[in-house]
Parts: structure tokens; C-alpha cells; sequence
């Protein structure tokens, strides 16, 4: 929505004095964008959000003080929140390292409706077990790197699909970009993007590549580009990754 807003294109004629207060959540704000924000906006202070449904929503927030020294950043626990990042062995980490976020409060759901196989998977050990995979810095601030399920296991690397697309934001022409696991034959799962030019704008696979090329390591590039004019979403305006595999097909997980 962040971008749909900044492409209106006569978006300078509007009077947006009135607007303090920017939240954002349902997904990570990309830092072009929230650049892009504060340029257009220069008053407005922008709070990053982090939670889910079963967590009534909130466990973390990024104040606006905060966003300059701690980049990427969803914030710390909100009070009476307890967040651990946990290995799959329920584990703490040590700082720094990557992990699933883990949840106890008053927040926390009860139960899975009429499904306790499920809601006896999520609770496991009295913590509630998000599936998502963060990071942790020593003052406690929360770094999300991406869905449990949507990490990609290439030649036996992990590569997070949030930080490939990270970088497919910061590229001039990309409007919206998703990275998924496909099949490879060579190296179990290969990494695929899916992108959506800006308005007016063209891109080809290679010039795609050969960008990210630039930004990250070669094993984490994409090796093969799809261009759509949009791509699918929920009414909370996540991407939805489950139609994308249906669509470009599902990667083997061994």
C-alpha cells in the first residue's frame, strides 16, 4: 500500500500536513520504501509493527527514535511480552544468530479452533512458536530474516527470500519483487524471482541477475526472472507464496 500511495503521480499537489503518524506491518517495510516515505512525508514519524493473528496481533515495535541506529529493524518486546529465538530444539541462540521467534504473554492465543493437534504443535514446551525466523541483537532488538517455511536450501546453503528481495526493492525500475524456492535438479532448489516493473518501465532477466549480482553473494542470486503485472496478495495485502509455488511449482524438500 506504502507504494501504491508513492506512485500516484501527481501525489506533490496534496496538502499532507495533517499526517503525524505512519504504522506499518503485515510485512517488513523495505528500506527504499521507508526512504521514499520519509522523503515525501518529511514530518510523519513511521512505526514498524511485528506480530500475527495469534498473537493478538503485537509483540514488537520500532519507534520512529529507534530507526536510525537500528535499520531493518521490527523493534523490541512490547511490555509483558517475553521473546526468546530458539534453534529446533528449542535452543536459545546465541545473539546474533539466526532462529525461530518463540512468545509468552497475555497476548498469546489459547487454542487452534477444534484443532489440537495443531494448536499442541505451535505450544510446544508453553512457548508459542511463530515460524518465523529473526535474529536478536544484544540490546534486544528483533531482526526479521523470514518465514520458516519460505527459506530455500540451495547446494546445501541457506538463502532467505527476504533479503533477496531486500535487494530487488532497491533497484530503480522494480515496483514489487517475491523470491521462492523452485526445483533444480542440479542443486535441489534454486532460487526465483518474481518482479513487477515499475509503471512504464521494461527489465530483462539478465539485467535482474546481474543487479543482484552486485549486491549479494552469487549463490543467493536468482537464476531465472518472471515478470507479472502484479503479484497475488490476501485482503491484509501480504504476497501470497502459496500461489506462486502453484503457479511456477513447488521446490523438493528433502
Amino acid at each position: 500500500m506504502s507504494n501504491f500511495l508513492l506512485l500516484l503521480p501527481d501525489l506533490h499537489k496534496y496538502d499532507v500536513s495533517s499526517l503525524k503518524i505512519w504504522m506499518s506491518g503485515a510485512a517488513v517495510l523495505p528500506t527504499q520504501t521507508r526512504k521514499a516515505i520519509m522523503e515525501r512525508f518529511p514530518g510523519v514519524m513511521i512505526y514498524d509493527c511485528f506480530g500475527q493473528t495469534e498473537t493478538g496481533a503485537l509483540v514488537a515495535m520500532l519507534r520512529p527514535s529507534d530507526a536510525e541506529r537500528k535499520v531493518a529493524s521490527v523493534g523490541r518486546a512490547l511490555p509483558f511480552i517475553e521473546i526468546r529465538v530458539v534453534d529446533d530444539e528449542d535452543r536459545d541462540v546465541p545473539v546474533g544468530e539466526v532462529g525461530e521467534a518463540v512468545y509468552q504473554g497475555p497476548n498469546i492465543m489459547a487454542e487452534y479452533y477444534r484443532n489440537p493437534e495443531r494448536t499442541a504443535q505451535a505450544m510446544r514446551n508453553g512457548w508459542f512458536h511463530s515460524g518465523d525466523l529473526v535474529r536478536q541483537d544484544d540490546e534486544g532488538y528483533v531482526y526479521v530474516v523470514d518465514r520458516k517455511t519460505d527459506m530455500i536450501v540451495s547446494g546445501g546453503e541457506n538463502i532467505y527470500p527476504a533479503e533477496v528481495e531486500e535487494v530487488l526493492y532497491r533497484h530503480p525500475k522494480i515496483l514489487e519483487a517475491a523470491v521462492i524456492g523452485v526445483y533444480d535438479e542440479q542443486w535441489g532448489e534454486a532460487v526465483k524471482a518474481v518482479v513487477v516493473p515499475k509503471p512504464g518501465e521494461s527489465l530483462t532477466e539478465e539485467e535482474v541477475i546481474d543487479y543482484c549480482k552486485q549486491h549479494l553473494a552469487s549463490y543467493k542470486k536468482p537464476r531465472s526472472v518472471d515478470f507479472v503485472d502484479a503479484l497475488p496478495r490476501n485482503p491484509a495485502m501480504k504476497v501470497l507464496k502459496t500461489v506462486l509455488r502453484e503457479r511456477y511449482g513447488k521446490a523438493v524438500r528433502y
